[in-house]
């Protein structure tokens, strides 16, 4: 469980640190910011999977994703007196992004590298810090694993701290490449934990989406990001999840139908049955409202170790 997202300075949030509980929903009008902590959510994700430096330049750079607006706002700007005016920077660019959880925290920040007139890569941001701790809180005493720039420490059990890497290069996030059960079991537990992260938007919903097309099917617990496991996941909660509850979910959303799952050699499809119809309707047939509410229906119908 995440208990706490913090984001600096990413588009048009500055300096945002927000509790969360089991169930959040973050609501606004547009331009307040809603994509933008999904976005920085995103990002983190990131960096379990070593993109977050393709990702920022996905989005146009590190530049194209800091907050747009001033340095300092004075009083009398906010109130309207003087128009917004640039100012000389006081403070290097940064990106910062992190979160705490019921058992670590983890932070990352991201820079400008210094002016390089050889390289093609001048825009990509460089890593400055990364740092994972155990509890609630950031503190000195709380610190398990701290990186700035190339250098990697690791604190041992004896409360002394030992250096695991010193040449990391400054593209390389330390969740991908320091981890390991020996050196470093803290960062590998909380590693695989973000990426088993799920981000459900953006389905497709054309005729052809991953998720109406049959694809090979194996034991699927969580569903993937592009949906194309569907048809996957439902046997699976059909086998080993809660298939009653899944049924009465279906019932419920579309009284008098039914969810099945058509196999052909290792592939399997989704399908419908309902009142009325004389046949059931293949993924393809039905509509991009059913298919969008089908996508719902797994994640609350496994077993909570599997959801």
């Amino acid at each position: 469980m995440l208990t706490t997202l913090a984001i600096s300075n990413y588009r048009s949030l500055r300096d945002l640190i927000v509790p969360l509980g089991r169930l959040n929903v973050i609501t606004g009008p547009n331009g307040s910011g809603k994509s933008s902590l999904y976005r920085a959510l995103r990002l983190l994700a990131d960096t379990a999977q070593g993109q977050v430096v393709p990702s920022l330049a996905r989005e146009g750079g590190l530049q194209s994703t800091l907050w747009a607006g001033p340095e300092s706002i004075s009083r009398a700007v906010r109130r309207g007196d003087y128009p917004v005016q640039g100012t000389r920077r006081k403070h290097p660019v940064s990106l910062r992004l992190g979160f705490a959880g019921d058992e670590f925290g983890y932070l990352i920040d991201m820079g400008l590298p210094k002016p390089d007139s050889t390289s093609a890569f001048s825009l990509d941001p460089e890593i400055k810090h990364e740092t994972i701790w155990h509890g609630a809180a950031l503190r000195p005493s709380t610190m398990l694993v701290d990186r700035r720039g190339p250098v990697v420490r690791i604190r041992s059990t004896c409360d002394e701290w030992s250096i695991v890497a010193d040449n990391l290069s400054t593209f390389d996030s330390m969740m991908t490449q320091v981890a390991d059960p020996r050196n470093a079991p803290e960062m590998l537990r909380l590693r695989e934990s973000i990426r088993a992260w799920r981000f459900y938007d953006h389905f497709r919903m054309d005729t052809d989406s991953p998720a109406r097309l049959p694809q090979i099917g194996t034991r699927t617990p969580i569903l993937g990001n592009d949906g194309a496991d569907l048809a996957a996941v439902i046997q699976t909660i059909r086998e080993i999840g809660d298939p009653k509850a899944l049924e009465a979910t279906v019932s419920d959303a579309f009284p008098g139908s039914r969810l099945s799952v058509v196999t052909n050699s290792g592939r399997f499809a989704l399908a419908m049955e309902q009142h009325g119809m004389l046949r059931s309707l293949d993924a393809a047939e039905l509509s991009d409202g059913t298919c969008d509410i089908c996508f719902g229906l797994p994640r609350s119908r496994l077993p909570d170790h599997l959801s």
